[in-house]
């Protein structure tokens, strides 16, 4: 394999950028296809990159031949180059429903948008990627300055709720740039390898301790781990349909993931979760509350799309449990359950585009008789709840039976509890908004003919399809997909 593949990756989404910025002003026809072809790209090369490391092992890209700990290396090993193909794919099957999208949504800035759209995802490819802690701090304010511009695109109140995202996302930077600045201080290197191997003779220092308690709570900011949620409902639910369906299945996942990386790649498990075993319950406990209370406020929705912000923050509750668990079912369920949620919450803000293209809003008093007007896109939404429920054969199943396991063996059950809690909210919550789907507003329909039939835009199709598709195809293979993937990818406890 050609080892420039993981940089090429993501430079094919950042020069078409440039190309559909420039070429977008003098024809909007140039927008579509150079989106499309870099993506597409970019996916067929982070195959290439997983099958490599999964056959051959890890192996490093010291970008312009500067080696570390001068220069900045890009590591790819099964949990990183999984992530690349989970960024890549995510992006490529996002993009397909944000054209027609946007389109419809801001004319004549379609150009615009997916500069910045473009720019994100080859953020998000970096962050997966890079060795180099300092690095990943400037690839996470690429990724959130690109964020905070598409949020803003939207109409009525989303250059508040940008500007609300700017706020915490400043905050939870700082943190992480602080936590750094700290071990930078203390080891004198920024490459995470080095800091690694530096580390263990400090680990009395209250300076190291300070490090991590930094780098930790930068980091649940940016993921929106409940309580430090309150940006996240407002910026994904009044975000152009096109930008949502990007941000919000990989934004929280790949913080998730950087926290993993954190404490695997520069820190270690037995600091981490030996070293202060209070702390690392109080987390758990922390974790628990997150679900249970995102669950409850969920409920309390009367709009679609703000619903699934809710659902979201409540599955970063699952990821950041799972992790803190500190075993090994825990880990691999975290792991598992980041592709699933991914998928999931990309099923589900598809399905959210398709409504509000078609009818203009997603709140539950429009929602009547929509398996009739919309039964494919519905169809869709049926299978992503069954996921996110946890019924099999769906893939959600299986990522939270190892979250349930994990928590058995480490004894905590009320985190298995707050699993089947939300569980069964979930279940509540779809029974719900498919019970409206299916009913008819009497008040409004009387001596009305039925609704025209009006599904998604043929161009939305393709990637609502192909979702439910994975959401299925990677339960049935789940044992499989575990053994020769997700056992690979986690990191030794």
């Amino acid at each position: 394999m050609n080892h420039n593949l993981p940089v090429l990756t993501l430079t094919f989404p950042l020069l078409a950028a440039f190309a559909v910025n420039l070429l977008g002003k003098i024809s909007k026809k140039h927008v579509a296809p150079w989106t499309l072809a870099s993506l597409a790209l970019s996916a067929a090369a982070s195959l290439l990159v997983l099958a490599e490391v999964l056959k051959n092992g890890t192996f490093t890209y010291t970008v312009g031949g500067w080696r570390a700990p001068y220069g900045i290396e890009l590591v790819l090993d099964p949990l990183s180059a999984l992530m690349l193909v989970l960024v890549s794919w995510v992006a490529l099957i996002a993009t397909c429903s944000a054209l027609p999208s946007i389109k419809k949504e801001m004319p004549g800035r379609e150009h615009l948008f997916f500069s910045l759209y473009l720019i994100l995802i080859s953020g998000m490819m970096g962050l997966v990627i890079t060795g180099d802690a300092f690095n990943l701090y400037v690839l996470l304010e690429i990724t959130s300055i690109t964020t905070y511009g598409l949020i803003a695109m939207g109409k009525g109140r989303a250059p508040l709720s940008s500007f609300n995202y700017i706020i915490m996302g400043t905050v939870g930077a700082c943190f992480y740039l602080l936590g750094v600045g700290y071990l930078y201080l203390v080891t004198g290197t920024l490459n995470m390898a080095d800091i690694a191997s530096a580390l263990p003779s400090f680990h009395e220092s209250p300076t190291i301790a300070t490090a991590f308690c930094f780098l930790m709570v930068g980091l649940w900011i940016k993921m929106a781990f409940f309580p430090l949620h309150g940006w996240l409902p407002n910026a994904y639910s009044h975000a152009p349909a096109g930008a949502s369906v990007l941000i919000a299945p990989l934004m929280t996942k790949v913080t998730v993931y950087l926290m993993i990386r954190v404490i695997f790649s520069i820190f270690s498990p037995q600091y981490a979760f030996l070293a202060h075993p209070r702390i690392q319950t109080l987390i758990v406990w922390a974790a628990v509350v997150a679900i249970v209370a995102a669950s409850l406020i969920a409920l309390s929705q009367r709009d679609l799309v703000k619903m699934l912000t809710y659902v979201v923050i409540a599955e970063v509750g699952y990821m950041v449990g799972g992790v803190w668990l500190g075993n090994e079912k825990g880990l691999t369920g975290a792991v598992f359950h980041i592709v699933n949620d991914a998928l999931m919450t990309l099923c589900f803000f598809l399905v959210a585009s398709a409504i509000l293209y078609r009818l203009g809003s997603a709140r539950f008093e429009n929602l009547h008789q929509l398996f009739r007007k919309m039964p494919l896109t519905l169809a869709v939404l049926v299978v992503g709840a069954l996921s996110v429920v946890g019924v099999p054969p769906t893939c959600g199943f299986f990522s939270k039976w190892y979250l349930l396991l994990g928590g058995i063996e480490a004894g905590h059950y009320g985190f298995v509890a707050a699993l089947i809690f939300s569980s069964l909210v979930n279940a509540v919550l779809f029974f719900r908004v498919l019970e409206i789907a299916f009913s008819v507003n009497h008040d409004e329909t009387d001596g009305e003919e039925l609704p025209v039939r009006a599904d998604a835009p043929a161009a939305m199709i393709p990637s609502l399809l192909i979702v439910a598709l994975a959401l299925l195809a990677i339960g049935f293979q789940a044992g499989p997909f575990i053994s020769q993937v997700i056992r690979l990818a986690v990191p030794a406890l």
